[in-house]
Order: C-alpha cells, then sequence, then structure tokens
C-alpha cells in the first residue's frame, strides 16, 4: 500500500558492504581553504573570460548580498537557469552559502516541463545569465551580475553548514510523465566533493566541464575540481554531438579530467581511433557513470593509446549521488568485457536483499548512509516507498534507498546485473541482456546494441536486440552476427532478432532508453505477425 514501508532486518549473514568511516568537510569550507591557498589560480574557464579563485568568491559574495537583500533566507528555493558558465557556478555557490537551496532549470528542456520544475520546488527567485526565460513568469527573477572586484563581506551572508541542509533539489524522471523532485542535503554533497577531490591522480586537475546543469555529475564535476584547486573549463554546447570536434578541444584546452556518459565515451573513442595520434591529449583520467561500460576493442585500444591514463568507473542515482567506484587496473587488452561497478565509497553501505534465497550473492541494492538523499519533494507516499527503515546496519544507520538495481557481489566486489523490476528469465534461466550487448559490440560496425526482453504472449519472454551501424544498414550483415553470437552465449541468451535502427531512442540523461527500444522492437514483432502469408 502507498505510503507504507516494511523495515528490512539486517542480520549479519545478510551481504552488507561497509566504505568505512568518513568526516568530510563542508563543501564551503573546503573552497575557501582552496581560495586561501591559491587565489591567483584559474577556478574557471568559459568562452567569456577566465575567473580566478579570489575573484570567484568575490563574485559569489557579491551574488549571494543581492539574494539576502531580496529576502532570500536559509531553506528558501532559488532556481538557476542559463548556458552551462562560470556565472550559472557563482550564483550556485552564492545560493548554497546563504543556506538557500538551489534548483538546476536546464534551459534546453521543454517549457511546459521546466514551469512544472519550478512551480513544484517552490522557488522564491529565479537567477538567469542573459536574457529573462520564457518561464520566469510567476517568480521574481534577477538577472545574475557580471563578476565584479568590489569587496565582498562573505562573513555578512555566510551561513553555517549542517548535515541536513539541502544543497539542491534536482529533477529526474517520474512514472506519471512528470519529473520529480530529489533533496541532497550536505552530508550527501560534502562526502562527495571530498572523496572526488582525494580519489583523483591529481586534486587540482584541469577538468572539462561537460554535463548539463539538471543531472547529478554536474555537481561532481565543479565540487570535485574547484574543492581540489583544479581549474573548471566550460565546453561549448556544439562540442556535445561533435566527437570529432571535441577531441580537438581536449587537446587546445589541455584537458586532464573528464566525466562522460558511457554512450559518450563510445563516440569519443571511435573518433579518436580515426586520428593518426593521441599524443597531444593531457588526458589523465577518464570517469564513465550512468550505464554499464562495455570494454569493446574501440575502448581497449583509446586507453592501449593513451599510456597513464586512468579509467574509473561511477555508480549512483539522483536519490544517492555517489555510491561506488572501481577504477580499472593493468593493461586494457586484459580488462574485463563487463567491468564491475566497485566498492562503497567511504560513509556508505551497501545492503543486498537477496532476490532469490538460492542466489544470496544477487539481489536487489539498498543503499545506506552519507550518500542516502533527504527524499522526493512533496511525495511523501513515494518517498515511504522507496526510502525505506532498516534496522542493524554495520554502522549504525536505519534507513536505505531501494535502487531498483540488481547487483551480484564476489569477493566483496559489486557487480551490476540489470534493474530488479525488468529481471530478465528465459525460460526459467536468468540472463544478463548487458552481456548480449557486449557480445554484440564486438561484431563488425556495431556501433551502439541494446538487448531487451519484450513480451509476446502472457508468460512468454523473448530477447530481442536493436543495433545502430556505421555506414548503411543494408551493408549489417544480422546472420552473421547472430551465429557469432550462438558461438559466444548460452542459448537462452541468443536473442530471437536483431533490428537495424538508424538511431537509439534516449532518456533526458542521454542513455539508451532501453523500455522505448522494447517498445519499438515488440511493436516491429506485431506488425511483422499481421503481415499477409505467402
Amino acid at each position: 500500500m502507498a505510503g507504507k514501508s516494511t523495515t528490512v532486518a539486517v542480520p549479519r549473514p545478510l551481504r552488507s558492504l561497509w566504505g568505512g568511516p568518513a568526516h568530510p568537510p563542508c563543501l564551503l569550507d573546503a573552497l575557501d581553504t582552496t581560495a586561501a591557498a591559491r587565489p591567483d589560480t584559474v577556478a574557471i574557464s568559459d568562452q567569456d573570460h577566465e575567473t580566478t579563485y579570489r575573484e570567484l568568491l568575490l563574485w559569489t559574495g557579491h551574488i549571494a548580498a543581492l539574494l539576502v537583500d531580496r529576502g532570500i533566507r536559509p531553506g528558501d528555493r532559488v532556481a538557476i537557469t542559463g548556458p552551462r558558465s562560470a556565472a550559472v557556478v557563482a550564483a550556485m555557490l552564492a545560493t548554497v552559502s546563504i543556506g538557500a537551496t538551489y534548483v538546476p532549470l536546464d534551459a534546453d528542456y521543454p517549457l511546459r516541463r521546466l514551469e512544472h520544475m519550478k512551480t513544484d520546488s517552490g522557488a522564491k527567485i529565479l537567477l538567469y545569465p542573459d536574457r529573462e526565460p520564457a518561464f520566469a513568469a510567476g517568480v521574481e527573477s534577477l538577472r545574475i551580475p557580471p563578476a565584479t572586484d568590489a569587496p565582498a563581506d562573505l562573513a555578512a551572508t555566510r551561513h553555517p553548514c549542517r548535515a541536513d541542509l539541502p544543497v539542491y533539489i534536482i529533477y529526474t524522471s517520474g512514472s506519471t510523465g512528470l519529473p520529480k523532485g530529489v533533496v541532497l542535503p550536505h552530508r550527501c554533497i560534502d562526502n562527495m566533493a571530498e572523496w572526488q577531490r582525494s580519489h583523483s591522480v591529481r586534486p587540482d586537475l584541469r577538468t572539462a566541464q561537460f554535463t548539463p546543469l539538471n543531472f547529478d555529475v554536474w555537481f561532481q564535476e565543479v565540487l570535485g575540481t574547484l574543492c581540489g584547486g583544479g581549474t573548471l573549463v566550460i565546453m561549448p554546447e556544439a562540442l556535445r554531438r561533435d566527437a570529432i570536434a571535441l577531441l580537438d578541444w581536449l587537446v587546445d584546452q589541455r584537458i586532464e579530467r573528464l566525466f562522460l556518459p558511457y554512450v559518450a565515451l563510445n563516440m569519443l573513442t571511435a573518433a579518436a581511433a580515426a586520428a593518426e595520434s593521441l599524443d597531444g591529449l593531457a588526458l589523465q583520467e577518464v570517469n564513465i557513470g550512468g550505464e554499464q561500460l562495455v570494454c569493446t576493442p574501440v575502448v581497449r585500444e583509446f586507453f592501449q593509446r593513451l599510456l597513464g591514463c586512468r579509467l574509473n568507473i561511477h555508480y549512483g542515482q539522483s536519490e544517492s549521488a555517489m555510491v561506488t567506484a572501481h577504477t580499472l587496473a593493468g593493461p586494457p587488452e586484459d580488462w574485463p568485457t563487463l567491468p564491475p561497478i566497485g566498492r562503497p565509497l567511504p560513509g556508505c553501505e551497501l545492503i543486498i536483499e537477496p532476490a532469490d534465497p538460492a542466489e544470496p550473492q544477487v539481489g536487489e541494492l539498498l543503499v545506506a548512509g552519507l550518500p542516502l538523499s533527504t527524499g522526493y519533494l512533496n511525495q511523501p507516499d513515494l518517498t515511504a516507498a522507496r526510502y525505506i527503515p532498516v534496522g542493524l546496519t554495520h554502522p549504525g544507520r536505519n534507513r536505505a534507498f531501494r535502487t531498483g538495481d540488481l547487483v551480484r557481489v564476489e569477493d566483496g566486489v559489486v557487480h551490476y546485473v540489470g534493474r530488479a523490476d525488468n529481471e530478465v528469465k528465459i525460460r526459467g534461466i536468468r540472463v544478463n541482456p548487458l552481456e548480449v550487448d557486449a557480445c554484440l559490440l564486438a561484431q563488425p560496425g556495431v556501433t551502439e546494441a541494446v538487448c531487451v526482453p519484450i513480451q509476446i504472449t502472457e508468460g512468454s519472454r523473448q530477447l530481442r536486440a536493436a543495433v545502430t551501424v556505421d555506414g548503411e544498414a543494408t551493408a549489417f550483415d544480422a546472420g552473421r552476427a547472430m551465429a557469432a553470437l550462438t558461438e559466444l552465449l548460452p542459448r537462452q541468451s541468443v536473442p530471437v532478432s536483431i533490428t537495424v535502427l538508424p538511431e537509439l531512442p534516449r532518456t533526458p540523461s542521454g542513455k539508451a532508453d532501453r523500455k522505448a527500444v522494447a517498445t519499438a522492437l515488440a511493436d516491429i514483432h506485431l506488425k511483422g505477425q499481421k503481415q499477409p502469408s505467402r
């Protein structure tokens, strides 16, 4: 029943992984310390200008004073929109410094979606860097002032950090068709920022700001860089869809660290494969999140050519930010095709609730500890259903988030299996569609691949696959690819069909939309059945 939750007891034999203690500083204190040590270092570089750490703090203090003058108080929500820029970063820091909550509104989203997010969040003011947006009606709006050298009394507006004080509200897809807001407090974001600062090969890496405003990795890019004394380089928007130009920009800007979704890594490594040399790249670290990484031959070749560049896998949700991490070690040619998602971060506990008593090492992943968000905004029933009480956790946590992800634990390392609500069993045997994806990606000409289960009749499921290919669809030999799969996979894992699509449907975050793929393949199957027999 909605609104009710059952306590999950966690006896010691049940799988529970603890990342160890963590005592992260407030992100604002960490930024102050960095700015004091490196005042003249460039903190943010965008297409307009470069901003040093000293200038960033002055700018932040100026915006904070304007917000206080407009009546914004701790706990109020401040919406900020506009293109990715130094101005948006400064406005976010100003909002958090006065104890208010930042609500990012990506200007590329549909107008109706933005209006819902603005209204649902209860934002008291909307900040923008250039032109007033069309969805500003009904709320006070204010243009973000340009950077200034005017002195700012930061102490006069600074609100003390508190573990449960919300830092931001981010909106993620909802089952009703409208996005739902997730509230992230300091304990979660401070822990993420400190871990990223300390985990990277260097805390002061020159980092590309690639991610759109409305995704949690944006905060990892921004705070993981600024709290460590690095330089955040705002990437031009057009490069998100032009991997060749992106490769040139990475060289020109001497980028040392990237945070990418898997699809962007695929595009970048494909572009790099055609380059005669990668000697101009300064990359030391690439961080992948959002989807299961598949180590294709092209990915392996890219890192073989970039000796010394580290590839990290990050796992988390909007509801729990960073949860686990894994760094691929050894020669790239020896990397597993489907690498694990790793071990829990400090301050994080993972609880594995078995899906089948016969397989206790496989189950739904529950997250407890510092990464846990407060819950869903204005949705108490959904919060109660997904954020559940737990008992007897190792570090004394009593609340956990149901991720809906199935995982497998081997030697204390977590491997992603799939979604619990889309668990795939073919003829009673569990199948991992990601393994099929990996095998398809190894076939000549395949650029992307998604294998999904579709319901044929009541109680009957089939695996079907969709691929995109390099070049003309007619040049792809589906029969040869299918024959290769039969040699690589057990019979129940071989899809019934492989369909070439011009492009894969995607979620707003850029991931392959598996539900939409399944719907498309089911429609193709039904249309085929309705064709008159000859």
